[in-house]
């Protein structure tokens, strides 16, 4: 069964063309002449292109060169070249990992500077899922580069699954675990920077390290979350849990918020719950419930035919209960109990059954729907929170049917995360209380228009919380001085700056961060829209 039509319509809108600013670098003179691979360097004008482009399409930034490494000796020896000419006879020269392209702001971009294709790593990488002993803790061993959605299909070789997940699976582990990687299991296994056992890091000076939460603490603490400051993930450890074979995927909708958000905060704080819990804001559209039937059945059609939205607010709760064929009779009987404690509307309960591989990857079903008829390849000015529990009414009262009276540029998720379930050590940034929601508005821009439209809403937003006092983090953060990270991180930013000190003394990793600049690097404002 695929992904619904309605979550299709939401994930992007109708694209008439894409807008974006290609930004090309003065030429450098690159110091790799010496510089021997098992992979190889292109200077190729394609690969160049390639690398400067990325799911946000809003700007580019052309390197000089794409380096296309086999191992992590690659990775290293071009690290540690740069690092010893002292990032380039000019002293400007970076480098940039890059996984599948997914960044918003370029954030995988190196003007002029080197860009390494992370995914060649991972070609020829492959994976290990370990054997499962008694009493030992089960774990895939994947290279930085690979997919999550290829992570998945060789653990499930061995009946495992990694715990924790993304919505959308094809993304590079690198790339998730720079962040944090968040989707409906972070509230029961944390995020999936809390499913880590073992990184191979290639840190800013060239130096290859094995760092755990026991063997080089500090670096494995840095590098999780830490945006790609103080080293690039060549492998990780992750955990594994033994996979179900089939999901039980629920849907309902509310139209009063706090029960929403009261319903959902219990499912994620008690002992017998979904394992999934996400939710979605639907403003202002009609025919929601028949959007849904290609993909659910409704528990009661009769009335569900005759459900109308009204032009309302209203609230998606989306639940998933994992099970095997054997248990089918105990796991229906769960999911009846559940939902006899939930406020929702009688009417809208649809659910459906499906794979556990076809219920991870069914973004991806949307993914191949919009590239077949050109409308993936888009501006996406995406906005993510995290909103503190403590003032998520105050938010949802002012952005939700007054600063966006409708949701039709894309989704708008909205669920709770437990911070008990993340490791402070980590370079994360979250809200300094025990719940808080990721809100994310999961905009696409389909003319230059509409883009100036998102942008000027996602300001709104931003402009109301610094107003109201609403103390936010964003996630996936997008920053463009150093004024505004130091704000970004409060009391960690000490720790950070430090950690860069001692990991990348020359700032020679992830420059499109644009959190620690290289004298004579600019990165113009207007390049980003």
């Amino acid at each position: 069964m695929q992904s619904s039509s309605y979550f299709l319509h939401l994930f992007v809108a109708v694209a008439l063309a894409g807008a974006a600013t290609m930004h090309v670098s003065a030429p450098v003179a690159l110091p790799l002449g010496s510089l021997r691979l098992e992979g190889r360097l292109s200077f190729d004008e394609s690969d160049l292109s390639s690398a400067a482009r990325d799911f946000g399409n809003r700007g580019r930034l052309l390197p000089a060169v794409v380096v296309r490494p086999a191992s992590a000796a690659d990775v290293a020896a071009t690290v540690r070249h740069v690092f010893r000419q002292g990032g380039g006879r000019s002293g400007t020269l970076t480098v940039a990992a890059r996984g599948h392209g997914h960044s918003l702001h370029g954030q995988a971009q190196a003007a002029g500077g080197v860009v390494l294709s992370m995914e060649s790593l991972a070609a020829g990488g492959g994976m290990t899922p370990a054997v499962v002993w008694p009493g030992a803790e089960a774990y895939v061993d994947a290279s930085g580069g690979a997919l999550w959605i290829d992570v998945l299909r060789e653990s499930l070789k061995q009946g495992m699954a990694p715990k924790s997940w993304t919505d959308y699976l094809h993304l590079t582990v690198g790339g998730t675990l720079s962040n944090a990687g968040v989707s409906g299991q972070a509230f029961r296994h944390g995020p999936q920077i809390s499913n880590v056992l073992q990184l191979e890091v290639v840190t800013g000076k060239g130096e290859v390290m094995n760092c755990s939460d026991k063997e080089n603490a500090d670096l494995f603490h840095a590098v999780l979350g830490g945006l790609g400051q103080f080293g690039i993930i060549t492998r990780a450890r992750i955990a594994l849990e033994p996979a179900p074979k089939m999901v039980k995927w629920t849907r309902v909708l509310y139209s009063d918020f706090r029960s929403f958000m009261e319903d959902q905060e219990m499912l994620t704080s008690s002992m017998e719950s979904f394992d999934y819990v996400e939710g979605f804001v639907i403003i202002n559209r009609t025919g929601i419930l028949n959007s849904w039937r290609s993909s659910f059945d409704p528990q009661d059609p009769v009335r569900a035919s005759k459900f109308d939205s009204g032009g309302r607010v209203l609230f998606c709760l989306e639940m998933a209960t994992n099970f095997n064929r054997e248990e089918v009779e105990s796991k229906n009987k769960q999911v009846e109990r559940l939902l006899s404690k939930l406020r929702y509307i009688p009417s809208t309960l649809f659910q459906s059954e499906v794979s556990y591989l076809e219920f991870l990857d069914r973004v991806h079903v949307s993914e191949l729907k919009l590239r077949s008829v050109g409308l993936w390849e888009i501006p996406h000015p995406w906005l993510n929170l995290f909103v503190p529990r403590s003032r998520i009414h105050d938010f949802a009262r002012e952005v939700f049917g007054k600063i966006l009276k409708d949701n039709s540029n894309g989704p708008i998720l909205l669920y709770p995360l437990n911070r008990i379930k993340w490791d402070n050590r980590t370079s994360a940034v979250i809200p300094d209380e025990e719940i808080f929601y990721l809100v994310a508005f999961l905009s696409s821009a389909p003319s230059q228009s509409s883009l100036e439209q998102v942008l000027k809403l996602n300001s709104e937003v931003l402009e109301f919380c610094n107003r109201a006092g609403i103390r936010m983090k964003q996630y996936l953060p997008h920053y463009t001085t150093q004024e505004e990270w130091r704000a970004h991180f409060g009391d960690q930013w000490d720790r950070f700056s430090q950690r860069k000190e001692i990991y990348d003394p020359l700032n020679i990793l992830a420059p499109g961060q644009r959190i620690f600049h290289k004298a004579g690097v600019q990165y113009s404002s207007s390049t980003w829209q």
